[in-house]
């Protein structure tokens, strides 16, 4: 089988779908490429996300990471959230095969893009080292990608 159980019912049955008006973080980050979106929000309070909603568009494989990464994050710190892996994910998932492994490292950046924002609307100092600026299935600070 080409995708794991797991794939299939994040895919079928994905968690966390919609928006957050008002959210303290918005994180939208796309592949040219493949043309896969996400965008992830995220509601904070006291430092741990409260609250986190997806809208992707694109593949199985997408929606299944978005999906996976938002239950991961949830309830969480922002620290927490900004360890998350594509390895992770795709762990999380039981696999994905190696040409969609991409749509697990647009999960994770979908999540550090939002930490970022909400750490910009709030003036609050952080390590830039730690987000990827540009193309990040390039950018050379994933664990696993296979293109």
């Amino acid at each position: 089988m080409l995708y794991s159980e797991k794939v299939m019912d994040h895919f079928k049955n994905p968690r966390n779908v919609g928006e957050i008006e008002n959210a303290d973080g918005v994180g939208e980050v796309g592949n040219v490429k493949c043309g896969d979106i996400m965008k992830i929000y995220l509601k904070i309070e006291n430092n741990i996300i409260v609250d986190v909603k997806f809208k992707t568009f694109g593949c199985g494989s997408a929606i299944a990471s978005s999906s996976m990464a938002t239950e991961m994050i949830k309830g969480k710190s922002i620290d927490d959230a900004l360890e998350l892996s594509n390895k992770a994910v795709v762990e999380a998932l039981d696999g994905l095969p190696s040409h969609k492994i991409h749509c697990s490292v647009l999960a994770e950046e979908a999540v550090k893009a939002a930490v970022r924002d909400y750490y910009d609307k709030n003036g609050i100092e952080y390590d830039k080292t730690k987000f990827c600026d540009g193309d990040c299935c390039h950018c050379g600070k994933h664990q696993d990608v296979e293109e």
